[in-house]
């Protein structure tokens, strides 16, 4: 499952939140379970309908009782690590709380052991983050991707005195984010829901390619008059390539650069970043630059809304001072994921389909490298013993694990 944060009026805790209730998961379910799973106590999650320029959503409030007690950055990584919530939840927890940790010492100048969540604001920031975090485990959420982020102006008032919009703590966490001004003189963006939305998002772009299944509202508290003051997520699955008759057609995007200048061995280092990024194929390619400079020429091919992942990776990890970006249509054949029966035991294969409807086997180089290593035989051994034994379609074993 794929998620766009659509950030059209910015984001906070209850925005996202209101907009994972109004997917469809329970206000209520979320309230016993951080009461009963993470020992919280002393709130109330309220939600109802409002309208922002003709728009349903939903609005979302947490009620804190009197008399709670404040929280530093310690004690609520120990509650967090203490309690009943699955371990996905847990880390997705801790991994929002450490970023607006770190924005606040880095904004107060203190530990981040010693960073206060004061009393209200402790609770409120507690069922907004783990809510969040229980919200889109529940959803099956699997990768979030996030649109550019809007921002306001002027002043807010804290519990350290009047601060300018954004405030110093969600720009510390929006470094590296893209964002624009509205000329909105209000709070579009809290610190919460920069953290929130930092931690989710694997990259900032566009909508990305996906079947849409639900869409939710979460609604800020102002009716701003310029725009609606919403959150929208939309969940679906990732959008499918056009199939053709030679295989699946997708429209990719090809980033490259050229460097001439950088010690060779960080090469390794930044191919395996990049495939974390999300490429699907990365390059090194042998060039001549002016007054005849040997180089080294980067392509790499990933999807539209990995593209600001890539280019940020290359400017940040290489000696490079820009990177081209263009579209180019890719067409493949037909891949799956197979498991077959070997005298090494099981092992992972790719089954292709080609044009002319012939497949072919290829075992997975990974696969063969373990099986060679443990068992000191020569790669090409395994591999040519493997492909014997396939011998045909009919020796796959039919469970696959998809693409």
């Amino acid at each position: 499952m794929i998620a766009f944060f659509d950030c059209i009026g910015g984001i906070s805790g209850d925005m996202t939140l209101g907009a994972l209730v109004d997917l469809g998961v329970s206000a209520g379910w979320l309230q016993e379970t951080l009461r009963e799973s993470v020992g919280l106590k002393g709130f109330e999650i309220h939600s109802d309908r409002v309208q922002r320029h003709g728009i349903s959503a939903c609005s979302l409030k947490v009620s804190v009782k009197p008399g709670q007690k404040s929280r530093n950055y310690r004690d609520i990584q120990k509650l967090i690590d203490g309690s009943d919530l699955p371990a996905a939840v847990k880390s997705a927890s801790l991994g929002m709380f450490k970023r607006l940790g770190e924005a606040e010492a880095a904004v107060h100048g203190c530990p981040l052991e010693e960073v206060h969540f004061h009393e209200v604001g402790a609770v409120d920031a507690l069922v907004d983050i783990i809510g969040t975090a229980l919200a889109v485990d529940h959803l099956g959420i699997q990768r979030v991707v996030a649109s550019r982020v809007p921002v306001g102006s002027g002043f807010v008032d804290a519990h350290h005195g009047r601060l300018p919009v954004p405030a110093p703590a969600t720009l510390a966490l929006l470094q590296n984010v893209p964002v624009y001004g509205t000329g909105i003189a209000a709070e579009l963006v809290t610190p919460t829901g920069a953290a929130i939305i930092t931690s989710l998002a694997d990259t900032f772009s566009e909508m990305p390619s996906m079947t849409v299944q639900r869409v939710g509202y979460g609604a800020g508290k102002r009716d701003l008059e310029q725009r609606p003051n919403l959150l929208r997520v939309i969940i679906g699955q990732p959008g499918e390539d056009k199939t053709t008759a030679g295989g699946s057609e997708a429209d990719v995007v090809m980033v490259e650069t050229c460097i001439d200048d950088m010690n060779p061995e960080i090469f390794g280092f930044l191919m395996d970043r990049l495939f974390e990024d999300g490429a699907l194929d990365v390059y090194w390619i042998p060039i001549y630059m002016k007054k005849n400079r040997p180089a080294t020429k980067v392509q790499v091919l990933c999807r539209r809304d990995a593209t600001a992942a890539i280019s940020d990776r290359i400017l940040r990890e290489t000696t490079t001072t820009g990177v081209r970006y263009y579209p180019v249509r890719r067409l493949t054949l037909q891949r799956e994921q197979a498991v077959v029966t070997t005298t090494y035991g099981e092992v992972a294969v790719k089954r292709i389909t080609g044009v002319d409807g012939q497949v072919r086997v290829v075992p997975e180089f990974d696969a063969c490298r373990r099986i060679a290593v443990a068992q000191d035989l020569p790669i090409r051994i395994v591999f040519e013993t493997i492909l014997r034994e396939i011998g045909s379609r009919s020796a796959l074993d039919n469970r696959s694990d998809g693409l």
